[in-house]
């Protein structure tokens, strides 16, 4: 669409607040969305200690996050397309 500014849309998908308990990872977005994901998706969070989990910092200018004591990053991005870390096989649905 012409004249559209996609930053002011894309702003809405900065991180807010992030959560985890030993089942989902939970991300709060600027714009109100939360997106909740299974932390089996991640290997490295899901064996982290909740003090670990708990010990994040945002990353690529807020549209990302990074837990720096077991070194893993995600994206807004990867998550809003459901996409696992590499290696994790998702099961199939029949």
């Amino acid at each position: 669409m012409p004249g559209t500014n996609t930053s002011v849309v894309s702003a809405g998908l900065r991180v807010m607040s992030v959560a985890c308990d030993d089942d989902a990872l939970s991300v709060d977005l600027a714009d109100g969305r939360r997106i909740t994901v299974p932390l089996a998706w991640y290997p490295s969070l899901l064996h982290a200690t909740p003090q670990q989990r708990g010990n994040w910092k945002p990353a690529g200018g807020g549209y990302g996050i990074h837990w720096p004591d077991i070194d893993e990053d995600l994206s807004v991005e990867g998550l809003l397309f459901g996409a696992p870390a590499p290696n994790v096989k998702l099961n199939a649905v029949a």
